[in-house]
């Protein structure tokens, strides 16, 4: 897989690392060219430039790149990179970083972002994540912001232990993707059977969360659930 990286700082080379480790070609765009020499990454391929610039994305092949991510410390620049490799080049998947949490809004397809990262925002996921056992935690937001990558630890007095993957009547917008048990992930299959402690990680559009953690909750919180379940049946307008 060809990737081409916008910012080289400490973002962006450590994306670059993570990826030549995985045998992916890697080219970075950086208008400092003493970054080259700090950066330590062997393999990756470098051009001094702006990446906000037309000549300089040609002439970084953008339209062979399978991914290009925008890694800069500025949002402007990271929104522009996005916009000009979908509508100028045709990438098929963009990655944006957000630095500001208050610019996320901006970073959706209209300025051709797939995805979008914001550290904050995913880094408290993770915090959320590490205490919330037995409530759905959205831990990252895909494709302009129709899906997201869920988790779900799974409670000790769960009414779903020991039920099998394959038991399960799952939303028809929402797919278990993996099972995180004692530190080793677990391919789901449907004869797997859920055990308590167990981290569900879901693939799912958002409209549909609120169905997948009415499936999840605990027993204890059916009623709550069942308040709200009239809201959920309102025909669309």
């Amino acid at each position: 897989m060809k990737v081409v990286i916008a910012g080289a700082g400490s973002v962006g080379s450590s994306i670059a690392r993570e990826l030549l480790s995985h045998h992916h070609e890697v080219l970075l765009i950086d208008p400092k060219p003493e970054v080259i020499g700090r950066s330590g990454l062997r393999g990756a391929r470098w051009l001094v430039g702006d990446a906000c610039e037309i000549s300089t994305l040609r002439e970084a092949k953008l339209e062979e790149a399978d991914v290009v991510v925008s890694s800069t410390g500025d949002d402007k620049v990271n929104l522009v990179v996005s916009l000009l490799a979908k509508t100028e080049f045709g990438v098929g998947r963009t990655v944006g970083r957000v630095n500001n949490p208050k610019n996320d809004w901006m970073f959706d397809d209209s300025w051709g972002v797939d995805v979008a990262v914001n550290t904050p925002r995913l880094m408290t996921a993770l915090v959320e994540e590490a205490v919330e056992i037995g409530d759905l935690v959205r831990l990252l937001t895909l494709q302009t912001g129709v899906s997201s990558l869920v988790e779900f630890t799974m409670p000790q007095d769960s009414p779903l232990l020991g039920a099998t993957v394959g038991s399960i009547d799952w939303p028809a917008d929402s797919t278990l993707v993996a099972i995180l048990r004692d530190e080793a992930p677990i391919t789901p299959s449907i004869d797997d059977v859920f055990d308590g402690g167990d981290e569900l990680f879901f693939i799912t559009t958002i409209a549909a969360e609120d169905e997948l953690r009415a499936l999840l909750a605990p027993q204890g919180l059916e009623p709550e659930t069942e308040q709200n379940q009239p809201e959920q049946d309102l025909p669309a307008s």
